[in-house]
């Protein structure tokens, strides 16, 4: 039996838009002589649907779509697609995380996931009602599958014998002769994550003496960015075929033989996690409808970085710099900013603040007296800023992309309705080293970013002769104590560790004001971090 892996990008709740794309790779799959095609978790829905589930007219909408799929598919193949199904019973949550085998001319078979993860960035168990794996054998064409939902094959025990589930469900399950297991995912991506997918897909495989295919979805939600990455391994745990990450696409395995279409080139770490971003904000615009980007370039690394990705993004076209220099400006970061803008080939506009900054200090004096210089000053500088590239937004129609990284966020170096301003934090969830990492990255073949934005010493320039290391420790430091205090939720250690906790927990009710942040590690800022604002 030859089958295909059809790796989407479907859109939250534009049902119409997903059935089509799955009509199109189920042509796709017959045209390569398929007789089966598995689709990702919640295609037809789009993932994760969150509070959407509140609306049960959505829902029924999808019903609609799902039937006329259902009349649509051609004869001869079988199909493997994820939706959201209602829960029959009057107990229990309103529904459940489904995948549905279709085959013309016949009632489709459901299967339902039983782990529903609540941790980090979800939370299915608020609308989604548990299945039951035992449930889960189905057959076609003289081929024994065995059909799980993403989380279901995540309860393995790590090797340091943990798991954040107390019993393993699979382990419950009658064992039978099979000839596949399917894996439907909609499993996010963060730096490091395929090796957590490979040794819980490897463990599943050997429990059932089959080889595996994990189907995952491609595309960002929100922060949430999903690779795809698909792949199939063997019984042994060995990888017999790869989907291309952060792209659709279709694969192609014989099961009988294990021969497979194609193999796709592995991609270096920092490479991954460019095309992360990329495909973050390029989704973040698709999603939404925005089609133009703005940024304020400041002539340093953080804003030369975004730059590029938007670029990468959305094309030189449709992103426009805006070098804001103010009183305590050098004039080489209005030049290095528009050397970056030549070299990325977008527009650049300068806007001078100082005029504005002298204004607002003659209103406050008469009213509040401002004595001496403070950080009142410098958040000043921050605001007009913001409130200029806000005013480019309403005029332009454009987004804003924020510029501020994690160590930056995590010890709230940062200015409420100042540099905070914006629609999305591309890189919100890098440290500094990170940063510096892409900007490298970006120069392989040939000078992006400038060398010596790269090489000069990061600042805010809103006081005299100011150095981020002037307020900071030193930033390969912080990177650790930051990976380490936040990422992990270890115990303050080292003296940097123990001068970030305090201030993390002081600067909480920044975060919570903060653009959603496009989430490239195990534990980022935003909506999988729940810390309370008010506490001692």
């Amino acid at each position: 039996m030859r089958i295909a892996l059809a790796q989407i990008n479907p859109i939250l709740a534009d049902f119409k838009f997903n059935k089509e794309k799955i009509l199109q790779f189920i042509n796709q799959a017959q045209q390569r002589k398929c007789e089966l095609v598995i689709f990702p978790e919640c295609t037809l829905f789009g993932y994760h649907p969150f509070d959407l589930l509140e609306r049960s007219e959505l829902v029924k909408k999808q019903e609609a779509e799902f039937k006329d799929l259902v009349k649509n598919i051609p004869k001869g193949i079988g199909v493997v697609i994820g939706l959201i199904t209602r829960n029959p019973e009057k107990k229990g949550r309103p529904y459940f995380n489904s995948a549905a085998f279709l085959v013309k001319g016949q009632k489709p078979q459901f299967f339902n996931k039983q782990l529903l993860p609540t941790g980090d960035v979800f939370d299915e168990a608020r609308f989604i009602e548990p299945g039951s794996l035992s449930k889960n054998y189905f057959q076609w064409k003289n081929k024994k599958f065995f059909l799980t939902i993403c989380e279901d094959i995540w309860a393995w025990p790590d090797s340091k014998g943990q798991s954040a589930y107390k019993l393993n469900p699979i382990l419950k399950v009658p064992k039978k002769k099979i000839d596949m297991v399917i894996n439907l995912s909609a499993s996010p991506y963060y730096v490091g994550k395929m090796k957590k997918r490979e040794y819980v897909a490897a463990k599943t495989a050997a429990y059932f003496n089959a080889p595996l295919m994990y189907a995952n979805l491609v595309g960002a939600q929100d922060e949430i960015i999903f690779d795809g990455a698909s792949f199939v391994m063997d019984k042994k745990g060995k990888k017999i075929l790869s989907c291309l990450p952060f792209e659709e696409e279709i694969n192609v395995i014989e099961l009988d033989t294990l021969e497979v279409w194609h193999k796709p080139a592995k991609l270096s770490i920092v490479d991954e996690l460019r095309r992360a971003l990329v495909l973050g904000i390029r989704d973040f615009c698709e999603k939404t409808g925005l089609k133009k980007l703005h940024l304020g370039l400041s002539g340093g690394i953080d804003s030369a970085l975004v730059a590029a990705l938007a670029v990468d993004a959305l094309g030189p076209s449709n992103v426009v710099g805006i070098a804001l220099p103010g009183p305590f400006s050098s004039p080489e970061s209005l030049n290095l900013a528009k050397e970056l803008a030549q070299n990325l080939g977008i527009t650049i506009k300068t806007i001078e603040i100082e005029g504005m900054y002298q204004a607002v200090l003659t209103s406050l004096n008469k009213g509040i007296s401002l004595e001496g210089f403070s950080v009142v000053h410098e958040n000043i500088q921050a605001r007009l800023r913001g409130l200029t590239l806000m005013a480019f937004s309403n005029l332009q129609n454009s987004m804003l992309l924020t510029t501020g990284n994690k160590s930056e966020y995590a010890t709230g170096y940062s200015t409420l309705y100042g540099d905070m301003c914006g629609g999305l934090a591309p890189i919100g969830d890098l440290t500094k080293a990170q940063v510096y990492e892409l900007s490298n990255f970006y120069n392989k073949q040939g000078e992006v970013i400038p060398k010596q934005i790269i090489e000069r010493a990061p600042t805010a320039e809103l006081r005299p002769n100011q150095k981020d290391q002037d307020s900071l420790p030193p930033y390969k430091d912080l990177d650790k104590s930051v990976a380490s205090i936040v990422e992990k939720a270890a115990p303050a250690k080292t003296s940097t560790d123990k001068w970030l906790l305090p201030i993390l927990m002081r600067t909480e009710f920044k975060r919570w004001q903060a653009p959603p942040i496009l989430k490239v590690s195990g534990h980022s800022f935003g909506r999988g971090r729940r810390y309370p604002i008010a506490h001692k």
